[in-house]
């Protein structure tokens, strides 16, 4: 591919153990899960496996502890075909794990130990500013630390790069000005909308609020995903929301993550930002039919390879 295709994603990695359970248990109560399973997660790396395995040229930077989480997560992102390069080692430091229960429901409560993720610097981030200031897109989420992120926004944007944040996990203060007036795309869901603008979005007017709200902090293109009813986004100065793709839904972490880059991958391929979000819909729609995160990323051919 063209350089001017790459996708550079900054962010955490860490090792999913996922239980399934009929019902989240209440304080104090122990149950049984009828299933356990571990897969390789984190939001970056997430990001990065979508990105790749769904035909994007993808470099990722991240933070790894050195034990055997940590081995064997470097192990699985190279045999994904993404540039490794830049997933360094921390010695003495524990890699990130999640600890995530499934419901009947397909829905997931996450507690994260960040570990090594939380050592990701601003000097990692310069150690790739070459290849960042030569990239299409740059992709960040929240799982580590801001000086990092809002160094690599700033390069980032300086050289031109589009910049795409997806602000979660959201943290309890608000997100650096520093940070927002160097992003092009941010997508929140309902959840992280609200907590950026206070505006509980329930509806399509409220969606229109929020969305509003978050451009006057100076982000130009807003993509608020918005659970089974898809993604919505102003196009041509109106709101519209793109619908995603009925399915039975059986676990769905990570959605949202294969939602970001797929989106990441369809807009390096030129396509324009409602096709791009289809695409990105379609991909996610996928995903939530499948267990864990990574392992339930589509391929290129299932999202890419047909008419939708």
């Amino acid at each position: 591919m063209n350089k001017r295709n790459k996708i550079v994603v900054v962010g955490s990695s860490n090792t999913d153990m996922v239980v399934r359970v009929g019902h989240f248990p209440k304080p104090g109560e122990t149950m049984l899960g009828s299933g356990f399973m571990t897969a390789q997660g984190g939001k970056g790396a997430n990001q990065a496996v979508a990105a790749a395995r769904l035909g994007g040229d993808t470099i990722f930077v991240a933070r790894l502890g050195d034990d055997v989480f940590g081995k064997r997560s470097l192990q699985l992102l190279k045999a994904e075909g993404m540039d490794t390069r830049y997933v360094k080692t921390t010695p003495g430091v524990a890699s990130g794990v999640a600890l995530i229960t499934v419901d009947d429901k397909a829905e997931n409560e996450i507690i994260v130990a960040s570990g090594a993720n939380a050592h990701l610097s601003v000097d990692d981030v310069k150690a790739a500013e070459a290849d960042i200031k030569q990239a299409a897109i740059l992709l960040m989420q929240l799982e580590t630390p801001l000086p990092a992120l809002i160094y690599a926004a700033k390069v980032a944007h300086e050289a031109g790069v589009l910049v795409i944040l997806n602000p979660a996990p959201f943290p309890p203060e608000p997100l650096p000005e520093e940070l927002l007036r160097h992003v092009d795309i941010i997508i929140p869901n309902e959840t992280e909308a609200q907590g950026m603008t206070g505006i509980e979005v329930t509806d399509d007017a409220s969606v229109l609020a929020a969305i509003r709200a978050i451009q006057a902090r100076g982000v130009g293109q807003v993509i608020i995903t918005v659970g089974k009813r898809g993604a919505a986004t102003m196009l041509d100065g109106q709101l519209a929301t793109i619908p995603t793709f009925p399915t039975k839904a059986v676990d769905t972490t990570a959605a949202g993550d294969t939602f970001c880059g797929a989106l990441c991958v369809a807009l390096s391929k030129g396509y324009k930002l409602q096709e791009a979000i289809r695409r990105a819909n379609k991909a996610a729609s996928i995903s939530v039919t499948r267990m864990g995160a990574q392992p339930s990323v589509p391929t290129a051919d299932e999202v890419f390879g047909q008419d939708l």
